[in-house]
C-alpha cells in the first residue's frame, strides 16, 4: 500500500473526496435545471476522469484534439465532441476512420471548404459523419446569424453529414469578472446562439443541440432555456485561476473545492528561502502569477529555473528543512497536468489510485 509520503516529487496529486464533491455539486446542478452534461476532457486528458463524470450522468466527453478524442474512443467513453475544427487530408482521415468506429462523435467547423471535404471524405469511406457548427464570440467560428445559417444551408446539402446542432462556447466568458459581468457577456453570447438556431430552424434544417458554457459560467448558462447541454471542465480540479473569478458573494469563487495539488519537496535551504524541486516543468507558466504553497500562508513561490521553485521564508509560519515535502495548488490546471504521466489519486494520505493522463501530449 502506498501513501501520501512515498510518492516520488513532483507528482500530480487528486484527492478524491473534493474531486467526487465537485462533479455531484455540477451534475446535481445541471440534472435540476434538465440540462445534459457532457464535461470538457482538455482539462483532464484521463479516461479515469472521464469514467467518473459518466458514472455521475454526464452523457459524453468533449475532446479539444482529434488526438484526445482518439485516446479517449480507444478507452471506451462515448458522446465524444471535437471542439477544434479538423483541417487537412490525414486528421480528416483520421476524423472518418474515428467516425466509423464511434459513430456517435461530433465534429466542429465552421468553414464550407472543409465541410466539403469532410463529406468527401465520409462519401469515400461510406461513413456518416456528425458535425456541429462553431459560432464565433472571439477565437473560432462562423458569426451567429446568416453566416451560420449559410453554412447551416450548406452542410444539409452534403450527404454524409448531419448537422447536429451548434457549439457555443465564449472562452472569454468564463473568466469574465466580476460575477455580474460574467452573467451578461455570457447571456449575451448565448442568446446570440439560441437565435441562430431558431434561424437555422425556420429555414426547415433541424438544429437540436446548443452546447457551450463553462466552470465559470455554468450557473447562468443552465438557467437558458435555448441551451440543451454544458460542457464544463476544469470544475474536477480547480486552479488558482478560477479561484480569482469571484462569485455571488464576493471576489473568491467558491463553487468548487481545490481538488488538484503539486506535491513537491524541499532540496536545498539557502539562508531566508527554500528551493522544492518543482519549477517550470512542474507548473504551467501560463499565468501571471506563481503556485500557491497549501497551508503555508505569507510564504510566496518564484520560479527558479526549469526544475526548481524558490520559497520566501521572510514570513513564514513554521521553519522548512531539506526533505520536507509542500503541496501546491497550480496557476492553471489544464496546462498543468499536460505535463505529467500519471495522477495519484488519494483518499486521505492512502493512494488509491494511480491513473494515466492518457491524452497528454495529444495536441493533434
Amino acid at each position: 500500500m502506498q501513501f501520501r509520503g512515498d510518492i516520488p516529487t513532483p507528482a500530480l496529486l487528486l484527492d478524491l473526496d473534493a474531486f467526487e464533491s465537485n462533479i455531484t455539486t455540477m451534475a446535481t446542478h445541471l440534472k435540476v435545471r434538465g440540462k445534459s452534461f457532457r464535461p470538457h476532457g482538455k482539462t483532464h486528458k484521463c479516461p479515469e476522469v472521464a469514467r467518473a463524470l459518466i458514472r455521475a450522468g454526464a452523457i459524453g466527453c468533449c475532446a479539444a484534439r482529434l488526438a484526445e478524442a482518439e485516446v479517449f474512443a480507444d478507452h471506451g467513453i462515448p458522446g465524444l465532441l471535437i471542439t477544434t475544427a479538423v483541417i487537412g487530408r490525414d486528421k480528416i482521415a483520421r476524423a472518418v476512420a474515428l467516425a466509423r468506429r464511434a459513430p456517435d462523435t461530433m465534429l466542429c467547423l465552421d468553414d464550407e471548404a472543409n465541410a466539403r471535404e469532410l463529406n468527401a471524405a465520409a462519401q469515400a469511406a461510406n461513413v456518416k459523419v456528425l458535425v456541429a457548427i462553431d459560432l464565433y464570440f472571439g477565437r473560432t467560428g462562423v458569426m451567429p446569424g446568416a453566416p451560420a445559417l449559410a453554412l447551416a444551408r450548406v452542410i444539409a446539402t452534403l450527404k454524409h453529414l448531419t448537422l447536429v446542432g451548434l457549439q457555443s462556447y465564449d472562452g472569454e466568458a468564463a473568466h469574465t469578472t466580476p460575477f455580474e459581468a460574467r452573467r451578461a457577456r455570457t447571456d449575451g453570447s448565448m442568446a446570440k446562439a439560441v437565435e441562430t438556431r431558431t434561424l437555422i430552424e425556420r429555414d426547415g434544417i433541424a438544429c437540436p443541440m446548443i452546447t457551450g458554457g463553462s466552470t465559470g459560467t455554468y450557473r447562468f448558462d443552465s438557467e437558458n432555456p435555448g441551451m440543451t447541454e454544458l460542457q464544463p471542465g476544469s470544475f474536477v480540479f480547480m486552479d488558482l485561476d478560477y479561484g480569482g473569478i469571484g462569485g455571488p458573494d464576493g471576489p473568491e469563487y467558491r463553487d468548487f473545492k481545490n481538488a488538484l495539488t503539486v506535491v513537491t519537496t524541499v532540496v536545498s535551504r539557502p539562508p531566508g528561502f527554500a528551493i522544492v524541486d518543482g519549477g517550470y516543468k512542474a507548473f504551467s507558466t501560463d499565468r501571471p502569477f506563481t503556485p500557491r504553497p497549501v497551508d503555508l500562508p505569507g510564504v510566496t513561490y518564484g520560479w527558479a529555473g526549469d526544475e526548481h521553485g524558490r520559497l520566501n521564508l521572510a514570513d513564514s509560519p513554521r521553519d522548512l528543512t531539506v526533505g520536507d515535502r509542500l503541496e501546491f495548488i497550480p496557476p492553471h490546471c489544464d496546462p498543468t497536468v499536460n505535463l505529467y504521466d500519471s495522477i495519484y489519486a488519494l483518499r486521505g494520505d492512502r493512494v488509491e489510485a494511480v491513473w494515466p493522463i492518457a491524452a497528454r501530449g495529444k495536441s493533434q
